[in-house]
């Protein structure tokens, strides 16, 4: 191996001396490919030296060759030892993720047998690498990925790794250092990107759902926020599968606890509601908060209602205006609206949607006029025709009367307190008042006659002259 006073100095090296230096250590490499005249040590480590000049493009051109990527390719699967095949992914994997030309360069030597076979190893470092240089091959080549799964058995491949992990973490005391944990999100990000590029076979991941919920329940890893690597890709990865299939509804929902994948879900919710800020929010929860939404569209009648009653504005809710309490539910609604997250946004009003039947009066009465109306206008969903009923309805079944816009308990509206208007702004409200209602009426929101316009009509509203002045007792 490369001493570190080497490594250390190939890391300061720059310009002209740096491509001196990669020059001559990728024609000392693509010539021990013919003459294999190298030492293990010494091929092992020109390829750790070669690593550390290509983390850095700059003045590493002939890493990013065609030649290049072919001299590394066939050290990483033609090689009979084990560490300069994986010091050779390792380079490989940095050039596939540093310039995208080199994925396709990759692709067209043909290696796809051998690096699924690579995959197959019960090795986390193997797994790790052949798991990555898959999946940047998903971006900006003409990968078959079909033919992958159908005649190298990269789907078998993948789930029987994800096995492996679900074995690793329902053991009592589950050790393995950080390649472990690192080798498991890498596997599951390549599941997300082969089910999302390759639809039509799904169904051959369906026995990784198991294993992925085994993860779920029992993996206790150690991360900074809720959805960091590995958690966030396990939640990614069941939004492409297909969890409705009848043969894993008992992994999904146990007979002793049904509920436990959508309270595991939800918890995560509630965990991240409180870790991320509004510009995390959108790369961070989307997913989350979509899965929960699969979930739910194949939960049994009993697990959706107790998703509802833990995502739905409660009775606590409506003590306020909703949205203002502190609850998992106002924080939905409030992102419901929230302008810097536009897809949590869109996906979390498609949740309380579901979470109502995708019933439009059913909407309405579980999160307000407020909150329904837009999400209902830009997804050209009519009003229903008994608007005045979903407005004039209690959604929390206490038989207390609720606003139908801000959905709060009446009793509960608190006076302001606010100042005395003057006459102007007294006018100004008034002519606010008069344009709304006929907004509403348009809208087919209510049906009786604007109050305004019966007083002008009836000859019961005159103008006062400029130099009126009201008697004061």
């Amino acid at each position: 191996m490369a001493g570190n006073t080497q490594l250390s100095q190939a890391a300061m090296l720059s310009g002209p001396a740096k491509l001196s230096a990669v020059t001559s250590l990728v024609e000392k490499l693509t010539k021990d490919l013919v003459s294999n005249n190298l030492s293990t040590h010494q091929r092992d480590s020109a390829l750790e030296e070669l690593k550390i000049y290509a983390r850095d493009p700059r003045n590493a051109d002939p890493v990013f060759t065609k030649e290049g990527i072919e001299m590394l390719t066939k050290h990483a699967f033609n090689s009979s030892s084990s560490t300069t095949s994986r010091n050779a992914l390792r380079c490989l994997c940095n050039a596939l993720l540093l310039k995208k030309e080199c994925r396709q360069m990759f692709v067209d030597l043909g290696f796809e047998a051998k690096v699924c076979e690579t995959l197959k190893n019960d090795n986390r470092d193997d797994e790790f690498l052949a798991s990555r240089i898959v999946f940047l091959t998903t971006y900006d080549t003409d990968v078959k990925l079909e033919r992958l799964i159908d005649q190298y058995q990269l789907a078998d491949s993948i789930v029987k790794n994800l096995e492996r992990h679900a074995r690793h973490h329902s053991g009592a005391s589950p050790t393995g250092g950080p390649m472990q944990d690192m080798a498991l999100a890498e596997t599951l990000k390549l599941l997300f990107n082969i089910t999302h590029h390759c639809k039509q076979k799904i169904t051959s991941f369906t026995q990784a759902i198991p294993h992925i919920l085994t993860l779920l329940y029992k993996g206790h890893f150690q991360t900074d926020k809720p959805l960091d690597p590995p958690i966030g890709p396990l939640v990614n990865a069941l939004l492409n599968l297909d969890i409705g299939t009848r043969e894993i509804q008992s992994s999904l929902y146990p007979e002793a606890n049904p509920s436990i994948l959508p309270n595991r879900l939800v918890d995560l919710l509630e965990q991240s509601s409180t870790r991320y800020n509004d510009e995390e929010l959108e790369s961070a929860v989307t997913a989350l908060v979509g899965a929960i939404r699969v979930v739910h569209e194949h939960s049994p009648q009993d697990v959706r209602v107790s998703m509802r009653e833990k995502l739905l504005p409660t009775e606590a809710d409506r003590q306020e205006i909703l949205g203002r309490s502190g609850s998992l539910p106002s924080w939905l609604l409030k992102n419901s609206t929230n302008p810097l997250a536009p897809k949590l946004r869109d996906m979390i009003s498609d949740l309380l949607f579901d979470l109502s039947d995708k019933d439009a009066s059913t909407f309405i009465n579980n999160v307000g006029y407020g909150f329904a109306s837009g999400y209902l206008y830009n997804r050209s969903i009519p009003l229903p025709h008994d608007i005045s009923e979903a407005l004039n309805s209690d959604a929390s079944g206490s038989g207390r009367p609720i606003n139908p816009i801000t959905g709060q308990f009446l009793d509960s509206e608190r006076d302001p307190g606010l100042p005395e208007l003057t006459e102007d702004e007294r006018l100004r409200e008034a002519e606010r008042l008069f344009v709304l209602f006929e907004r509403l009426r348009a809208n087919g929101v209510i049906s009786a006659e604007n109050p305004i316009r019966t007083v002008v009509e009836e000859g019961r509203f005159a103008e006062l002259p400029d130099d009126y002045e009201e008697d004061v007792d």
